[in-house]
């Protein structure tokens, strides 16, 4: 964000500003999760919700071969974004084997579980406290990634 003003002055524009990124609470935790994906310990002692992950798209939806499904997943979590993110950590990713990926440093952002035309989330209970961070019921299966390891 730029400095700039028109209030007749000559301050210089240094084309900064005072505000900080990432400051608040909420960046504070989303930076502490994105850090740990899907660890059970972050959010320890928060209120969690539970939420059903369910494909939406039809079985001969093409982008399925990019991202297989793996059927209805219940996990609890903080949000509907961070359910997404619960049930992707669980995925083999390409760092454990010989694959790598083509857009990024990790694989974790081609799951269909990040893709909301293949899975929606449902809410389906809210503010519970007994519940640690990650998958309640289902299988997220590992097969994801096809290794080249002998």
């Amino acid at each position: 964000m730029s400095n700039v003003v028109r209030t007749g002055e000559d301050a210089a524009n240094t084309a900064t500003t005072s505000n900080r990124f990432g400051r608040s609470v909420e960046s504070q935790a989303q930076i502490a999760d994105a850090a740990q994906l899907g660890a059970p310990d972050v959010g320890a002692g928060e209120a969690m919700n539970i939420y059903r992950l369910e494909p939406i798209a039809s079985p001969d939806d093409p982008r399925w071969d990019n991202s297989p499904g793996h059927g209805v997943i219940t996990v609890a979590a903080r949000t509907t974004g961070d359910a997404r993110i619960v049930a992707a950590s669980r995925e083999l990713d390409f760092m454990e084997v010989d694959s790598s990926p083509a857009e990024d440093v990790t694989t974790s952002q081609a799951s269909a579980f990040r893709d909301d035309k293949l899975y929606t989330v449902i809410e389906i209970e809210h503010g519970r406290r007994d519940l640690r961070r990650g998958v309640v019921e289902g299988t997220v299966s590992v097969d994801t990634i096809v290794s080249v390891q002998i």
